[in-house]
């Protein structure tokens, strides 16, 4: 049986979805963030790896520490954000596989010790995730404002100090201000991105 979700849940994943810079001023409750984890952590990832690691950034002290890291053109729209979702990789997420891929427990071996086979594979699918928390988090009616845009070393020494968690990506999220949104970018036409052979 064929399945797919109808044009409105099309239109709040991706058509009508935008990146946010200015944010209504509503918060975002812990249960509804806990609510997001619930559905990111669902995407899949090699070997069931689950490297991401999300700091959610919410109190004005965490963000006082964290706006030192921030590019000046980042600053305003994240301190104005109700949360702002660090999204980072565990280097080490081969410990937990012996309990996420109960089938394959041995595949801890192949990580342990190769560091750069782990680095790679721990970025690569922390990245899905990121991906994966975007989209969950505007299924469940939050607006996003994933972003580059700081420092990486800087972010990793003030909330990762014991080096294990490295930080890839921040994702603002909260209730967007619609009023303040951009034109939509033009992007890439399949022609110009895509192949099939």
């Amino acid at each position: 049986m064929d399945r797919i979700v109808n044009d409105e849940a099309l239109d709040i994943l991706f058509r009508g979805a935008r990146t946010h810079h200015a944010w209504v001023d509503r918060p975002v409750s812990d249960i509804l963030l806990r609510a997001l984890w619930e559905l990111a952590k669902l995407g899949p990832t090699s070997a069931n790896c689950g490297p991401a690691r999300i700091l959610f950034v919410k109190s004005r002290a965490t963000k006082d520490r964290l706006m030192p890291a921030l590019a000046e053109g980042n600053r305003a729209k994240t301190m104005t954000a109700p949360v702002t979702a660090i999204v980072g990789y565990d280097l080490d997420f081969f410990e937990r596989l012996p309990a996420l891929l109960p089938n394959n427990p041995a595949m801890r071996a192949q990580f342990a010790g190769h560091d750069e086979h782990a680095s790679v594979t721990a970025f690569r699918n922390g990245s899905l995730q990121g991906a994966y928390l975007i989209l969950a988090a505007r299924a469940l009616g939050l607006d996003c404002g994933p972003m580059s845009g700081f420092d990486n070393a800087m972010v990793d020494r003030e909330f990762f100090p014991e080096g294990r968690i490295r930080s890839n990506f921040l994702c603002n999220l909260g209730y967007g201000d619609r009023a303040q949104l951009r034109p939509r970018n033009p992007r890439p036409d399949f022609d110009e991105a895509c192949r099939i052979v």
